[in-house]
């Protein structure tokens, strides 16, 4: 086997999984960004954007030559990544004032989202693993970018519509959280942490949302800002309750064999930090932001050991095919 064709066969079966490693990369970028780290973020989204051209160059080709494989891959929920890997892509894209590449991505993301959701989410059944929480991920990922949007360009329809989002995205995880196996926590290979990071994410448009309305466009009443504020920071707290149960269990039960769904355990970690960050300036609490920048580096450290592992599980079934 030629090494070209070695290659390609250890390719085939990593999308649409390998979303979440443009999820995790991303929203390193966006916690780098916000901690002052400009070229350390601006690399972190050179390298998401790089693969998430693979993957919508794969699914392009998958569409124009293989479909069948196409609607086999559209019905599982890790093809629920390619929305939340497209809208973190867009609000790295956002901070650098690329708004009108961000709003094509949002454009992109709510087409997704509307071919993905209903194909995944009536499958759904009893004692599902970790990815159960993606379509609140794609969901709340939407209400996000919207929200950044919003705020950046001034349009109050655009914060409404992510606010709708934002309160959909809830009622996924409910539905999620019905499905999910408890048992996950501590047997899972990795995407067990999303059910922790859809909380953070969920946080994380609450605190946009909030931030948008206080660049003066007019959202909801006083009273519906207040309930607003108390679920972010119920959402938050719920995060980072999940974010030390689930490193307790990765104590107690190490799982140090890479996984491509690894990916899914460094997008939590980063996300629950920018939720942090996030939430300390819309709130206004000062000591997130210490932790936000603790938890930040921990995500970076779990960034550079799966990639690495990456690296070594590529470089080894690169070879092992190519003798054949």
């Amino acid at each position: 086997m030629s090494g070209t064709s070695a290659l390609r066969t250890w390719w085939a079966p990593r999308p649409p999984a390998t979303g979440s490693a443009v999820m995790a990369t991303g929203i390193l970028s966006v916690g780098l960004h916000l901690t002052g780290q400009q070229i350390l973020s601006r690399l972190a989204l050179v390298l998401a954007g790089a693969a998430w051209l693979g993957l919508a160059a794969d699914i392009a080709l998958q569409l124009l030559w293989d479909r069948e494989q196409w609607r086999a891959r559209a019905g599982s929920p890790a093809a629920l990544t390619m929305v939340p890997a497209t809208t973190v892509l867009g609000s790295g894209v956002s901070a650098l004032n690329g708004q009108p590449l961000a709003e094509a991505l949002l454009a992109l993301a709510v087409v997704l989202w509307a071919c993905l959701v209903p194909s995944t989410v009536p499958d759904w059944e009893r004692r599902m693993p970790g990815a159960v929480f993606l379509g609140c991920v794609a969901t709340e990922g939407i209400a996000v970018l919207g929200a950044v949007l919003a705020a950046a360009v001034g349009v109050a329809w655009l914060a409404h519509t992510a606010l709708v989002f934002f309160w959909l995205g809830l009622v996924f995880y409910l539905i999620g959280l019905g499905c999910f196996d408890p048992r996950q926590v501590v047997t899972g290979p990795g995407d067990q942490w999303i059910s922790g990071g859809a909380l953070a994410l969920s946080a994380l448009a609450g605190s946009q949302l909030m931030s948008a309305a206080h660049k003066g466009l007019y959202l909801w009443n006083n009273d519906d800002g207040g309930v607003l504020r108390g679920v972010t920071i119920a959402l938050l707290v719920l995060a980072l309750a999940c974010y030390v149960v689930l490193a307790v269990a990765e104590v107690l039960r190490p799982r140090f064999r890479y996984d491509v769904r690894r990916w899914s355990t460094v997008f939590p970690m980063g996300m629950t930090a920018v939720a942090a960050l996030s939430v300390a300036s819309s709130v206004g609490v000062p000591w997130l932001r210490g932790l936000g920048r603790v938890l930040l580096w921990i995500a970076v450290a779990a960034w550079l050991l799966v990639l690495a592992g990456a690296v070594a599980s590529a470089v080894d079934g690169v070879r092992s095919r190519a003798r054949r």
